[in-house]
């Protein structure tokens, strides 16, 4: 089956590419991270490190954080989305991840400058202490 550019659709054979496995996969490949040392990763590094296969790559990973962290906001737990950060934006992640923290009642503020740069730092930061001793996202701790 072709998609409506001619190519072949390749994202719903694919095993795991459902958003909730991806979701899944990228918790667990998120907590692992956490778990050697918290570098951030780029979004780019994500969907490679995923084996996702185009289109949309950047698309999916983003759907799937925010999903990561509507669960972890609705659980009390740091978001462990701020370990995915933009090549682009020095260090911080995409406007949407704060535009998501926002709807979710964790961030107020604008998605670039100091309040978004303090509010990552300090999200990070709880997430590395959390997420960095493995733990199952069901834990109450």
């Amino acid at each position: 089956m072709n998609d409506p550019a001619g190519h072949p659709a390749t994202t719903a054979a694919v095993p795991g590419s459902s958003p909730e496995s991806l979701a899944c996969r990228l918790r667990a490949f998120l907590q692992g991270r956490a778990t050697q040392g918290g570098l951030p990763i780029s979004y780019q590094q994500t969907a490679a490190a995923l084996q996702l296969v185009p289109p949309h790559t950047i698309h999916r990973i983003t759907n799937a954080l925010e999903q990561l962290m509507t669960e972890d906001a609705a659980a009390g737990r740091p978001l462990i989305a701020a370990l995915v950060v933009s090549k682009w934006r020095d260090g911080l992640p995409a406007p949407g991840f704060f535009e998501c923290a926002a709807q979710l009642g964790r961030f107020a503020g604008a998605a670039s400058g100091p309040d978004a740069r303090a509010f990552h730092a300090l999200e990070l930061k709880a997430a590395l202490a959390w997420w960095g001793e493995w733990r199952s996202p069901d834990s109450d701790r």
